[in-house]
């Protein structure tokens, strides 16, 4: 099987696509088992692991031949041309377990990745334009909360907080895209929002002060950069980064840098 034939989507409640078209991934069940494989794709899931986290630590007599059922279902569903007895080479048998092989399946959580660390390294070597298209198609990839199905499984909460966290680091990837290249009043909009959810990022409080700024709002700009300070105090006890200083010194003074 190419590797590019099936694709997982993660990135949200979990799809699959077989030959580039979507496919019934049946009941919420057997949706939360795959969402379970495709987060530890390349690993063995073990059985126990999977009727704990399905079945929230309480499975029923029933439970091993309804995985087993379940398994059974997606194979079909996502090998739908393998010979009957023949070996599935996606959704292979592991011991006392499951893995989902990945050199057999695209996943949008790892082209995501790929993406934002293309954003980043064409941002560190000045080539804006296609940072911000990176970090956009990235970002684009995203459809709500990732691996929606299992989210509160523990054995997906390392990876889905590893997503989360380079979600807003692109995020924030693209927004330093966008007012280095100039477009400061749609960064200024998007990060606004951006700190307001998310109000101890010292980076994105960094990028909205340097963007107003930019935008010709040194009063906002400074506001920012001292309400960011006094709550830094107040929650955490702690002064606000080197470079968040430097940054309210150097728009008191109106360093031509700035600009």
């Amino acid at each position: 099987m190419p590797a590019a034939e099936v694709e997982f989507r993660v990135l949200g409640p979990v799809e699959a696509a077989v030959g580039g078209r979507a496919v019934d991934l049946g009941a919420p069940k057997q949706r939360a088992a795959l969402a379970l494989l495709v987060s530890q794709v390349g690993r063995p899931v073990s059985v126990d692991v999977m009727l704990e986290e399905l079945w929230d630590g309480q499975p029923p007599p029933s439970a091993m031949t309804s995985l087993h059922a379940y398994v059974a279902n997606l194979r079909r569903v996502l090998e739908p041309d393998r010979a009957p007895r023949k070996p599935a080479t996606l959704l292979r048998t592991r011991g006392r377990g499951y893995l989902l092989d990945g050199r057999a399946a695209e996943v949008d959580a790892r082209r995501f990745g790929e993406r934002a660390t293309a954003g980043w390294q064409a941002l560190d070597r000045g080539d804006l334009r296609r940072a911000l298209s990176a970090f956009e198609e990235g970002l684009a990839l995203w459809r709500g909360q990732a691996y929606a199905e299992v989210a509160d499984a523990a054995q997906v909460a390392p990876e889905r907080v590893r997503l989360e966290e380079l979600r807003l680091s692109a995020t924030e990837g693209r927004c330093a895209a966008l007012v280095a290249v100039g477009a400061h009043e749609v960064a200024v909009s998007e990060l606004a929002a951006f700190t307001r959810a998310h109000p101890l990022r010292e980076y994105g409080c960094e990028l909205l002060g340097l963007a107003l700024y930019r935008a010709g709002r040194q009063a906002d700009a400074l506001a920012v950069l001292r309400t960011h300070h006094r709550r830094m105090a107040q929650e955490l006890g702690i002064d606000p980064s080197p470079s968040l200083q430097h940054l309210e010194g150097e728009i008191l003074r109106q360093a031509p840098e700035l600009g």
